[in-house]
């Protein structure tokens, strides 16, 4: 049981980061659907097809955000079969996830789509400087997506609907004590252990490849000799972290933005409470509900006349499994944090003051309000650099969306020259050479996909034109023309054969390794003496002595039934590995602490499987089905001998 959580750790981790993440938040299906409505399916999710042009344009976004948010990521990964392949299972789910928050009736208040709004920072920056939001920005800003702002908010309501066809499970999800001290007791048992290594490279020597053998290796294997098409480049770049470093302020509106919003840059005040809740169950009869409301009336009337005892009553009366037994105490809380009519009653009572009954979905609140904490008010010079940052981005966000327009524009209209943009905005032509269709760790603009794409398209190519302006980042434009093209070919033998005999050489000495590994592990299994072997070392998922993961993973899976146990370990070009296994021994003690951080994370592990099996039986009620096929891992390319 455990060992199905672990082999699917990574899928399991991927789908909870996935939920919990609103990944297209900016973009949303509407912004893969809008491009082409047509084409070839490869998917279908409840009778609708998912396209090969929505799959594409939502690889191009994927990649795109993972870029921005990890800029070391090699951009190689994000090529590969097996990314696009992932971006396509995460299409399908997020269509999945529609579709089951559409027939199960799961929508999203006005009240969470708007605190949701106000946490995202990117539209946090366009408020002005008396904190009300500059509508035109805003436009802007989700324009860039192809979405007016009502498309653009009812992406996000859709975003948060889906959210909650697993929440319910990731946050019910548990785990008996016992079963997860037995699985965790398993998992990280420990084993004794000796090791026979054979090292490529110690056989080296022995390999001797003749000219005829190079050619015949480098005729077979092309591909690994190739010089890849580049292009010498111009290109533009009109971002607003640029225009906001050549920003100068004026002080009256650094001061008028302080004395209008130095409330809101304190931080927001937060109040705390007790309650008493009388629940009132979904589609009770009115009477019923007059029933709880009279009751709830009374206990009222009695806290007026004695309100020092909320709490006891609180404890007794309320029906809230969550704060009854700390007295009705909701510690504190700020806007947003409660249901509408709860909040508006809290945050008008005076301290200590009780409220008239509050109804709610959830049946008739009472609320004493115990405290109150407002942050202190920072002084003007302490905030000016917050303040002036602030402004000084906002103005930037506003440049930038002016100037947008007009960038576009120019290096489309004037497609044989990228001059008349950069002398309109200002903006310096910058260079480069030998740029490639594939990033491999470009820096920057040059890393991004959907530029190199559009560098690469024939028309930039044969008829040297300007790219279209192509959104690299957030506020973050780019147009690019190539300057001289060179396509890619084939090197010549005489130029790369020491790099074709080094490759010979590696895999032949690769493969008498393994065939000595080999050779040496029949034996040893047969009886013989077994020297070679490491001295004996104790291993476990906790401390792998700096063991090769193939390694480790051969000595903790070996069948403990009969010992000793041998096990051949193939580890590609590096050689062979032969491992003994002598001791099967339990986990070292752990505190009782470290046990119970490790069980809740086990639980945790157990719902999101949960999870997990609840989105498998959603795909197969709704017929959720990928049309292409998951692509296969390399196989390394063979030598001809």
């Amino acid at each position: 049981m455990f060992d199905t959580i672990r082999n699917h750790k990574k899928y399991l981790m991927g789908f909870l980061l996935i939920l919990i993440i609103p990944s297209f938040v900016l973009f949303g299906i509407e912004g893969y659907t809008r491009f082409n409505e047509s084409g070839e399916p490869v998917a279908s999710v409840d009778g609708q097809e998912i396209t090969k042009a929505e799959w594409d344009q939502a690889h191009q976004v994927e990649s795109q955000r993972l870029r921005e948010a990890m800029p070391t990521l090699d951009a190689k990964l994000l090529e590969s079969d097996e990314a696009r392949y992932a971006t396509l299972e995460r299409l399908v789910r997020d269509r999945v996830l529609a579709t089951a928050a559409q027939k199960l009736n799961l929508f999203t208040s006005d009240q969470r789509l708007a605190s949701e709004l106000q946490q995202n920072e990117a539209i946090a920056a366009l408020r002005k400087p008396d904190g009300s939001l500059d509508v035109e920005a805003y436009r802007a800003l989700v324009a860039r997506q192809g979405m007016t702002p009502e498309m653009f908010e009812a992406r996000v309501r859709a975003d948060l609907s889906q959210r909650q066809v697993a929440q319910n499970i990731l946050g019910s999800g548990f785990a008996p004590v016992g079963l997860a001290t037995v699985s965790l007791n398993a998992f990280f048992e420990r084993r004794e252990v000796q090791i026979a290594r054979f090292n490529a490279a110690d056989f080296a020597a022995r390999v001797k490849p003749t000219d005829a053998e190079i050619e015949t290796f480098y005729n077979a294997n092309g591909p690994l000799f190739q010089a890849p098409e580049q292009a010498d480049i111009e290109y533009l770049v009109l971002d607003a972290a640029s225009l906001q470093a050549s920003l100068a302020l004026n002080e009256a509106d650094v001061r008028a933005y302080y004395d209008q919003n130095a409330g809101r840059l304190a931080g927001a005040e937060e109040r705390r409470a007790r309650h008493i809740l009388l629940t009132v169950p979904a589609g009770a009869a009115a009477a019923d509900k007059e029933a709880v409301r009279a009751k709830a009336a009374a206990l009222l009337e009695q806290l007026r006349k004695s309100p020092e005892t909320f709490a006891d009553v609180a404890k007794a009366q309320s029906q809230d499994p969550g704060s009854a037994a700390n007295g009705g105490d909701l510690d504190f809380f700020a806007r947003g944090a409660m249901v509408k009519p709860f909040e508006d009653v809290a945050f008008s009572l005076s301290k200590g003051g009780i409220s008239d009954l509050v109804e709610t979905e959830f049946g008739f609140h009472i609320i004493q309000l115990t405290d109150i904490k407002t942050p202190p008010q920072k002084s003007f010079e302490s905030m000016r650099p917050e303040i002036e940052a602030e402004l000084k981005q906002q103005q930037a966000q506003k440049q930038f969306a002016e100037a947008a327009e007009t960038f576009s524009n120019l290096v489309y209209e004037q497609a044989d020259s990228l001059q008349p943009a950069a002398d309109r905005l200002k903006l310096d032509i910058r260079t480069a050479q030998g740029v490639q269709r594939q990033p491999q760790g470009a820096p920057g603009v040059l890393a991004n996909e959907r530029l190199l794409a559009a560098l690469f398209a024939p028309d930039a190519i044969d008829k040297k034109r300007n790219t279209e302006a192509i959104e690299t980042g957030s506020n973050q434009l780019v147009a690019a023309r190539v300057v001289k093209h060179s396509p890619a070919r084939t090197r010549p033998l005489d130029e790369v054969r020491e790099t074709v005999r080094a490759r010979l050489v590696a895999q032949r000495s690769a493969e008498l390794a393994r065939e000595e590994g080999e050779k040496q592990l029949q034996a040893w299994k047969s009886g013989g003496a077994a020297t070679g072997l490491s001295a004996a070392q104790t291993l476990s998922r906790e401390n792998t002595q700096g063991l090769a993961q193939p390694v480790l993973t051969a000595a903790l899976s070996a069948d403990p039934k009969s010992l000793p146990a041998w096990v051949g370990v193939p580890l590609g070009d590096a050689g062979y590995a032969v491992v003994k296994v002598e001791k099967v021994l339990p986990r070292e003690a752990r505190p009782p602490q470290a046990l119970t951080q490790e069980v809740q994370q086990y639980s945790q592990w157990w719902a999101g499987a949960e999870s997990l099996a609840y989105y498998e039986t959603l795909k197969t009620r709704f017929k959720a089905r990928i049309l292409v096929n998951e692509p296969k891992p390399a196989v390394p390319v063979a030598a001809s001998r």
